[in-house]
């Protein structure tokens, strides 16, 4: 490899991020190049392609069922694994092989944007660096615009030494900030005589933006406009909050010491103006209380002592259990007047006993919340139906999470609550005037957490010189302002480095996601409306979603055809009628039986699981192992 390049532009939140790799073939032989990039699951791939000896090979977006049947007609031997995988929480990776003549090089160029989220007060901006060799020429390039202005920035990174913080440079003013990581090659050795590097892992930009306490604001580029709203240092509304757990036989072992742990943290978080209950759950349904309690220092201690009895065993009822937490908060006297009401699940099964119909749980549970509570859904490992959840969850107000069986399962729970645990907004509308903006989307919102965003896009009439702006909520403060055109469209003009319509782009991303966030809880006529439209603006502002397919077209005398298919949370591990897959390709889990030693093997699409005398060892398919069994 020689050379590494990853650009980003980070302008208003919007990420814009090109990596580019060149690689030399220096054998008197063909060689295969591989160009392997972990970019973050929120992007969308925007353009890759390929030059090989000056001729370029670009990826064509498509429709995904026409891009899917192009390459089958092309492909003899059927289906391959695609460029592109989930490869952790945070990320995906794609991979594509090219054979390179001896003497030639070969150019690869991916692009991919997306929208950063505020989380507990920043943005986060994660670049995976892994070239898995020394490189000529590497450099993490980072240009970020706020014009807002920039509050605090800060880098950190997982393989930095004091040799490599040398090679990063950080230069900031009011709303500009340049970052420049540029390694040397004997920076990037672990130890001078060994070619090997030290650059695995993670760079992360982390940042906020300075604001006011006004309605936001509201940023303009050629009949685009955007609008951020996030207000602060605002009184905190009081909870009442129901925590529904799965004690089911699968959670047993550390599942369930992991759910002890974080609820006994979870309960010293609480607010004393809060109320809060636990609901325990297998095939049988088990209130701590009958009704909601304050979170005085006496009730929080005799709830961490019902926390560390917990224990696992049985199957999973969850619809007795969601509707029971729905009847305790209906019946909830004496609550604070204007607060907030939750439940909280989590779960790491699917429904086996009582209702197990997922539909019917949905529509059960969806009658009984009508509206009134906000459900959040929590997944714990990967056995889960995370499609049922998030179905359940974007149908009453909430959302859903995966929680990963790591040794930080704790902190990925307490993490989620922290996230959720501080309302300050409720029944949010931002209203703008309905004659001078037209494709805006969502601009209502049943709560809004310190320290996270609201983000509304739309498109501005032509005529328009002032946009007015009114926002509606329950809370302690009115909050309207007006935003000048020709002043606001002003603020990017002689910006070099910004992208000149990112504000459209940034329109279609946010119009993308909603549209397919809100297919999962549509029923199916609504659906395919939902589709249709998300797939037409993916088409046309050439965006890899789950809606389309890349076909990437490699030299003649190769295999000529590959798809880069976006996967998704749902999807990767979705369980339906029994089968494991990810909506297209589907899977048949099987289990092999050992009488005489009794043992078992469960194999399924993403581990395999070993059992005996009660004990059980899962081995994901990234690891090899050998099991003897004596006898």
């Amino acid at each position: 490899v020689l050379d590494l390049h990853v650009d980003c532009k980070v302008t208003s939140r919007f990420a814009h991020t090109v990596i580019t790799s060149k690689i030399v073939n220096r054998a008197n032989e063909s060689r295969e190049a591989t160009f392997e990039v972990e970019l973050p699951k929120t992007a969308f791939i925007t353009n890759f392609s390929m030059s090989i000896d000056g001729k370029v090979y670009p990826g064509i977006i498509k429709e995904k069922a026409s891009a899917q049947k192009e390459y089958d007609a092309a492909v003899s031997h059927g289906q391959s694994a695609g460029l592109v995988k989930i490869t952790g929480r945070k990320l995906e990776q794609f991979h594509v092989s090219v054979s390179v003549a001896a003497a030639s090089k070969v150019t690869f160029e991916l692009t991919y944007e997306e929208l950063l989220k505020r989380q507990l007060g920043k943005f986060e901006l994660l670049i995976k660096v892994r070239p898995k060799q020394l490189v000529k020429h590497f450099q993490i390039d980072v240009h970020i615009f706020e014009p807002q202005g920039i509050r605090f920035l800060e880098t950190d990174s997982t393989f930095m030494t004091n040799e490599l913080t040398e090679a990063l440079t950080k230069v900031q003013n009011e709303t500009k900030a340049h970052i420049l990581f540029k390694p040397t090659i004997d920076q990037q050795k672990i130890n001078p005589e060994l070619d090997e590097t030290l650059l695995n892992g993670d760079f992360v930009v982390r940042y906020d933006v300075k604001r006011g306490a006004t309605a936001g604001d509201i940023q303009i580029v050629n009949g685009y406009f955007v609008h951020y709203f996030a207000p602060h240092e605002m009184p905190v509304f009081p909870k009442n909050v129901i925590f529904v757990i799965d004690r089911s036989g699968s959670m047993a072992g550390r599942k369930i010491e992991q759910t002890r742990d974080a609820l006994l943290k979870i309960l010293q978080d609480l607010r004393p103006e809060d109320h809060f209950s636990f609901i325990t759950f297998n095939r049988k349904v088990v209130e701590w209380k009958s009704s909601l309690l304050q979170a005085t220092a006496k009730n929080v201690a005799s709830a961490a002592g019902f926390v560390q009895t917990l224990s696992a065993s049985g199957g999973t009822d969850i619809n007795r259990a969601l509707l029971a937490a729905v009847s305790v908060l209906d019946k909830a006297e004496s609550l604070p007047e204007r607060s907030v009401s939750m439940i909280i699940l989590l779960t790491d099964g699917q429904p086996t006993s009582g209702e197990t119909n997922v539909e019917v749980i949905q529509e059960n549970i969806q009658k009984a919340v009508n509206g009134k509570y906000a459900l959040f859904c929590l997944g714990f490992g990967f056995d889960v139906s995370y499609r049922f959840l998030e179905k359940m969850a974007l149908s009453n107000g909430g959302i859903a999470r995966r929680i990963y069986e790591n040794a930080d399962a704790a902190l990925q729970l307490q993490g989620f609550y922290q996230e959720v645990a501080t309302p300050i907004l409720m029944q949010i509308e931002m209203q703008y005037p309905e004659n001078a903006v037209e494709g805006l989307t969502k601009n209502n919102f049943k709560l809004f957490f310190e320290g996270s965003e609201i983000i509304v896009s739309g498109k501005i009439s032509n005529e328009l010189d002032l946009l007015p702006v009114e926002i509606k909520a329950q809370s302690v403060r009115h909050f309207g302002k007006e935003a000048n055109v020709k002043e606001k469209e002003q603020v990017f003009k002689n910006q070099t480095y910004i992208f000149g319509n990112f504000i459209e782009r940034l329109w279609a991303y946010l119009t993308i996601q909603q549209l397919l966030e809100k297919s999962i809880s549509a029923q199916e006529e609504e659906q395919k409306t939902l589709e249709a439209q998300a797939l037409e603006l993916s088409l046309q502002y050439s965006f890899v979603t789950p809606l389309t397919s890349m076909v990437v077209t490699k030299p003649a005398g190769q295999e000529q055809t590959e798809l880069a298919n976006k996967p998704t949370e749902a999807g990767k591990w979705g369980i339906e009628q029994g089968k494991l897959g990810d909506g297209i390709n589907h899977f048949v889990q099987f289990e092999i039986t050992y009488v005489n030693p009794p043992a078992q093997i469960h194999v399924s699409t993403d581990e395999i699981v070993l059992r005996h005398n009660n004990e059980s060892t899962r081995l994901p398919w990234a690891e090899s192992a050998t099991s003897t069994v004596q006898g």
